[in-house]
């Protein structure tokens, strides 16, 4: 194979140095995206023991077992924390001398909070089965369904963003979104009983606030009136509240800071809403109209089920 001709190898290199924001050069080392995903793989071995990874486990083995992947976990995490904060820090021109610290004391407080993790993950995938009754049995929800992978990635992710870690927690929840094509912001804070059906095109933004028991269906966003700001609406509650027991259908659309959902709302496909609900309402769009060739247009008119499924 014949080698690059050097005159495209020194245009190259020049436009390295035309466009720093898009290089790292003879800088602090970067968190690597391939271990952070290893990493939330071998937490889901975590999570839910015998599902992935190894399987037939006994309670023999369990604290052999348990030992060994908790060390692993330890081990991996604690070095990419310790890498992304000590990049965030020489990017502030700062020193970092309590980084090493910091990193193991993170990665202790994580481990520590992984029977509280498993535990609410319990209640989402209740809340997918007692949601779905496409749904045989529980093994299928924590095999198969993308709003639950979505979710145990996002929850994770919650954790370390809220220790402030940097890089990390939007490389597990973008690579959720990469195989789900569901997008969580990890600063999202989302309560117990969470369910996602079908998935595709969800969002949910960075300052969403979700209670329990919410459930949400494929195409809804959880968005900002605007991010015109850019930078200054850093820190600002840009996204919706979502309180307990809300139901929210199909592409619909719920946007704002000041927006909150009501407990006990029910907020119907393909709706735009930029303003608050009241608790036990429903939402929905006036009726479609139906068009003939040879007469006057009449309105569609349907009666709402209490409860519908799809």
């Amino acid at each position: 194979m014949t080698k690059p001709n050097p005159e495209l190898v020194h245009a190259i290199i020049a436009s390295y140095e035309a466009e720093p924001k898009t290089r790292h050069i003879d800088e602090s080392p970067l968190p690597n995206r391939d271990a952070v995903i290893e990493l939330v793989k071998l937490i889901r071995e975590l999570l839910f023991p015998g599902y992935f990874g190894k399987q037939n486990l006994t309670r023999d083995s369990l604290e052999v077992h348990v030992t060994a992947l908790a060390a692993q976990v330890q081990e991996k995490l604690g070095e990419q924390i310790r890498k992304a904060i000590t990049h965030q820090a020489a990017r502030r021109g700062e020193l970092c001398p309590s980084c090493d610290a910091t990193a193991d004391a993170i990665t202790q407080e994580f481990l520590g909070n992984i029977p509280n993790l498993r535990a609410i993950l319990a209640t989402d995938v209740q809340a997918a089965f007692d949601g779905d009754p496409a749904a045989k049995d529980t093994d299928e929800i924590i095999f198969s369904y993308p709003g639950l992978f979505a979710i145990s990635v996002n929850r994770i992710a919650h954790e370390l963003f809220k220790q402030n870690v940097p890089l990390i927690p939007r490389i597990m929840t973008e690579y959720a979104h990469s195989l789900t094509g569901i997008d969580i912001h990890p600063g999202a804070t989302i309560g117990k009983f969470f369910f996602i059906d079908h998935g595709t095109g969800v969002v949910v933004g960075e300052t969403t606030t979700i209670g329990d028991r919410v459930k949400l269906y494929q195409g809804v966003t959880l968005g900002a009136l605007s991010t015109r700001g850019g930078q200054s609406l850093r820190g600002h509650k840009r996204h919706p509240t979502l309180e307990d027991d809300v139901t929210v259908y199909s592409g619909a659309s719920i946007l704002g800071g000041e927006t909150v959902i009501g407990k006990g709302a029910t907020i119907n496909g393909n709706v735009f809403i930029t303003q608050s609900v009241p608790p036990h309402t429903r939402v929905s769009m006036k009726n479609p109209e139906l068009q003939y060739r040879n007469r006057p247009p009449r309105e569609f008119k349907q009666q709402d089920p209490a409860d519908w499924q799809i």
